[in-house]
């Protein structure tokens, strides 16, 4: 390489000087002449690069750093302005209100309501509060329901199970949420980083039921009387539904099959097993107490002859397949759930989902597929005319 050659720019060394020197005064022209390129050619790259000026970054940058002082620190206003870049915290505050829309003294007595959640079962917790997320994982394959209801309303499509990627945090930087919540099997760095945008929650999904979850997520976004409500509404919809569902299938035994490749498991998530076996006291025909993924050949099925069946077929083609080819086999079509037209099929979705939406609408199918009764399917009083499931 010629000794004489100019260094080769790179915007992302700059990115992350910003990122660690947000609280110095910084120009364009210091991170042009960083960049080794003129400040016109260095505004020009920065915004083809990454879809918005150096300045607007930068500014993004102070701002979600300050709503985080402003929210989770006793600091007073000056000592923020200050610690964020701005040497006068009378322009800070002005600038804060025009970018934020409120003044910092009301956003931090605000409830939080630009909220960013870091994945789809979180969408569930957060409309049974009466919030839409700002920015949430959605994908029309993996999170249908979300995607089709509630992608005009969701501001900021993230990439499903994919935080790694620059993009990404580019999403979250700028659509400056309030807060954040994820679960705790994050990487550290990621929580890190996300806690840097913003405030930022990890609960420990394994170690939480969804009412746990839902509470505990109500408390950081202070929206404790919503949850109560739901969880109430929620148990006394439980209450009638098993009195409903048990007088329509009275003794009969339950078991749930998932269809993947050319193979049946006996299969049990923590939504099945609460709502089924615990919620709805259905008696399972698979006798296990703890969560499940187990294959099973068509004579181990045969011996345990469910009543009843719910079918998940996993949605590639090799499954489907085998799928169709089992309806004609001669050992399933002799299992008493076959014979007597108990077998239902069920989509992953919600029931692959753990969450206070996801728990509301398996209810609802439930009731739906074992006494052909559903409460007001399709309408929704989250917000307004938008649709989902009321309690």
């Amino acid at each position: 390489m010629d000794d004489n050659q100019p260094p080769k720019t790179d915007l992302l060394s700059i990115r992350r000087f910003m990122e660690q020197h947000f609280n110095e005064p910084i120009s364009v022209g210091q991170l042009a002449e960083m960049a080794h390129i003129s400040p016109k050619y260095f505004v020009d790259l920065f915004r083809k690069t990454y879809g918005q000026s150096a300045i607007d970054y930068l500014t993004d940058l102070r701002i979600n750093r300050a709503k985080k002082y402003l929210t989770e620190t006793g600091y007073r206003l000056r000592e923020i302005a200050h610690k964020v870049g701005y040497s006068d915290e009378f322009y800070f505050s002005r600038k804060f209100k025009k970018e934020v829309g409120v003044s910092p003294s009301v956003f931090a007595a605000r409830p939080r309501q630009r909220i960013a959640v870091c994945s789809p079962s979180l969408i569930g917790q957060l409309l049974a509060l009466g919030m839409i997320p700002v920015a949430a994982p959605l994908d029309s394959k993996w999170t249908p329901y979300y995607y089709n209801v509630y992608q005009m309303s969701i501001q900021v499509h993230m990439r499903y199970g994919d935080l790694q990627r620059h993009e990404e945090w580019d999403k979250l930087t700028k659509v400056r949420p309030d807060a954040i919540v994820g679960f705790d099997h994050l990487h550290e760095e990621e929580k890190q980083k996300l806690g840097s945008i913003a405030p930022a929650l990890f609960i420990d999904k394994g170690q939480k039921n969804w009412r746990e979850q839902l509470r505990q997520i109500a408390s950081f976004l202070k929206g404790e009387q919503q949850a109560e409500k739901w969880i109430d509404g929620y148990g006394q919809k439980l209450e009638s539904a098993r009195t409903s569902i048990k007088h329509a299938v009275q003794e009969d035994t339950f078991a749930v099959l998932r269809i993947y490749g050319k193979q049946v498991h006996a299969y049990c998530n923590q939504a099945i097993f609460e709502l089924l076996y615990k919620e709805l006291q259905l008696s399972p025909a698979y006798e296990q107490n703890s969560l499940y993924n187990v294959e099973l050949t068509l004579e181990q099925l045969s011996h345990l002859d469910p009543d009843r069946l719910l079918i998940v077929v996993c949605p590639e083609a090799e499954s489907r397949s085998y799928w169709l080819a089992l309806q004609h086999n001669k050992e399933w079509r002799a299992l008493k759930a076959v014979r007597n037209h108990f077998v239902y099929l069920v989509p992953s979705d919600p029931w692959f989902e753990y969450s206070a939406i996801a728990m509301n609408r398996m209810l609802d199918e439930m009731l739906l597929l074992l006494t052909g009764y559903c409460p007001k399917a399709g309408t929704d009083k989250v917000h307004g005319d938008c649709i989902g499931h009321p309690l």
